[in-house]
């Protein structure tokens, strides 16, 4: 999460649970802000300068996740003209004031809220609570496959008819197209079937099942079907990466490892990973890319200078003067990602390597 998660509390106890949500995401590395009104100000806390519900107006699209220290009534009214769409709505979640309950509220699936609920409330000793109800029934929904996987919904307005099926235990699969890569213990909940082409997939579905998800890597053209069908594309996954000239190949496996399970992407999604040309000659880089199962691909100083975006980490000295670049895993990821990438994973120093990840439709 880059732009970072707001936790808004409205009383002086509130706030005290507030700064003990901050804490727990801080472990979790998860950036956040606490906000309240002058009046509960503390060191520490930004001070809200206007009334509650603009605040939430100005905040809700420019925050990662909103979480609300109050009651749940004040949350709902605060939010609900601002809401738009499951796919683009934040993840928000409710906190009573004294951190007793932690309710996963709005986008619970895409958004991650009821992942982010879970989090805070084994960080504060809350319960949470969740209510979508493939998770109430332990199933696993469409839209959540989506946002593990990191895959693009395609026909959205296929989804409540699915997941419908999914909650009534209804006869679905899980078809995967040509050679996706989908690690297969995410799927352990549907019946699994392999088809080379969408067409084959289509039919599988429409011929024995009650309802599917297509995995694919494609767009697949119509929109009509004979029974509820979600499509799902595998979204671009790019590894960046640098490292010291000395730093053996198994580090940068497990360096590259540890950055993918803290964003919680499986390596199997990995399209590729991206580096600076002069790495070409690095046998521990070509060995350990070789050990992680996806293409290396190498970019030129300048190529990598030509990026720009407000979200990249501060330029190193050190690099500047070494490769003419102030960094390059970040700008390596973005670029071998494309069209509108974006970090999901700013750098991180683990074992002598450098590991950034982006991601694109």
């Amino acid at each position: 999460m880059t732009k970072g998660i707001a936790v808004v509390a409205i009383t002086h106890r509130g706030v005290e649970t507030a700064l003990k949500i901050q804490k727990a995401l801080d472990i979790c590395g998860l950036v956040s802000t606490v906000y309240t009104s002058k009046k509960y100000s503390q060191p520490g806390v930004t001070v809200i300068d206007t009334n509650l519900a603009d605040f939430i107006e100005g905040t809700y699209s420019k925050t990662n996740a909103l979480v609300a220290v109050m009651a749940t009534g004040i949350t709902i009214r605060a939010v609900a003209p601002l809401l738009k769409s499951k796919l683009t709505d934040p993840p928000v979640i409710g906190v009573d004031a004294t951190g007793k309950f932690v309710i996963s509220l709005l986008s619970g699936h895409l958004g991650g809220a009821n992942d982010l609920a879970q989090t805070i409330a084994a960080g504060i000793g809350a319960i949470p609570v969740i209510t979508t109800a493939s998770d109430a029934l332990g199933k696993q929904s469409a839209d959540e496959l989506a946002r593990t996987m990191h895959l693009a919904i395609q026909n959205p307005d296929s989804l409540v008819a699915v997941n419908s099926t999914i909650v009534n235990d209804g006869h679905i699969t899980v078809v995967l197209v040509g050679d996706i890569k989908i690690p297969l213990e995410a799927l352990s909940c549907f019946d699994i079937k392999k088809a080379q082409t969408s067409t084959e997939a289509i039919k599988v579905i429409e011929t024995h099942y009650d309802a599917g998800i297509i995995i694919t890597k494609e767009p697949i053209a119509g929109t009509k079907f004979s029974k509820p069908l979600t499509i799902l594309r595998a979204k671009r996954i790019v590894v960046g990466l640098g490292a010291r000239k000395e730093t053996p190949a198994d580090d940068i496996v497990v360096a590259v490892e540890t950055a993918l399970e803290q964003i919680h992407v499986p390596l199997q999604r990995v399209t590729a990973f991206a580096t600076v040309d002069i790495k070409r000659t690095s046998q521990p880089m070509l060995d350990a890319v070789e050990k992680l199962g996806a293409p290396l691909e190498f970019l030129s100083a300048d190529a990598l200078r030509s990026v720009t975006c407000d979200d990249l980490s501060p330029d190193s000295a050190m690099v500047q003067q070494k490769i003419g670049v102030g960094g390059v895993c970040e700008r390596a990821a973005l670029l071998i990602a494309g069209n509108n990438s974006k970090l999901i994973l700013k750098k991180v120093k683990l074992k002598g390597t450098t590991v950034a990840v982006a991601e694109a439709e």
